[in-house]
């Protein structure tokens, strides 16, 4: 019982990890170059071997081929009409041509998978490339997407916050705070308080919910980096019109 919710533990946090990816890709752009530029990589770093990749292929596809042509040979042996070959001998003499294509077939099988044995499955990169071995620079894009996991970090404390609030969190939530964070806003200095205050969006009831939002991060109070303005968070007046 133990190792099957282990299992199943295990399958659930890679469900996540996926969707965790899939989203990252789709929403914060995570596969996209940040430069250019390249630097010197490891060229003892083990690839896969690309010639052991042909010759499985070429080995897959005899099998195959086996499997067919074994399959035809007993499909015609088990139709065999007696009345006409009797003994197994006769039956191998009227279908020689067939056998000995299954024979050279089964041979070439054999051999492809004797010579796939002689092949590394991985080999050095340096061995199948060409020039130097370089790969696509990592400091601006291990930047880069340190800032979208952190985004991503911000956004989903956004989304509980607003959970309270609003009733299709689970399946809007995220939709909901994207929407919110790319509205137009009017941003006021007051004092020592910086206002930013949020339009109205499309329907009263997500207003509402953002409003919540703000006031909730208002309760803890913040200042904008580099300033001792305090963040003060609000959604204009909704529409006489908004429903």
């Amino acid at each position: 019982m133990a190792a099957d919710v282990e299992v199943a533990f295990r399958m659930f946090e890679r469900w996540r990890q996926e969707n965790f990816f899939k989203y990252m890709r789709e929403e914060y752009a995570l596969d996209a170059l940040a430069d250019h530029g390249v630097e010197s990589a490891d060229p003892t770093r083990e690839v896969p071997n690309p010639h052991w990749h042909a010759l499985d292929i070429k080995l897959r596809q005899a099998r195959g081929e086996v499997t067919r042509l074994s399959a035809l040979y007993g499909l015609k042996a088990f139709t065999n009409v007696e009345s006409a070959r009797r003994t197994m001998r006769g039956f191998k003499i009227a279908n020689a041509a067939q056998s000995r294509n299954l024979l050279a077939t089964l041979q070439r099988y054999v051999n492809l998978e004797a010579k796939r044995a002689t092949v590394p499955r991985r080999v050095p990169v340096q061995d199948v490339v060409d020039g130097s071995v370089i790969k696509l620079a990592t400091e601006r894009k291990h930047l880069t997407n340190l800032l979208k996991m952190v985004a991503f970090q911000a956004e989903g404390d956004l989304v509980r916050l607003v959970t309270p609030h609003y009733k299709r969190a689970t399946d809007e939530g995220r939709t909901l705070i994207q929407s919110a964070l790319a509205s137009a806003a009017d941003i006021d200095v007051t004092g020592d308080e910086l206002r930013v205050t949020l339009v109205p969006l499309s329907y009263a009831h997500r207003t509402r919910a953002i409003a919540a939002v703000c006031e909730a991060l208002n309760r803890t109070p913040k200042c904008f980096p580099g300033t001792r303005l305090r963040l003060r968070f609000a959604v204009g007046p909704l529409p006489s019109s908004s429903s």
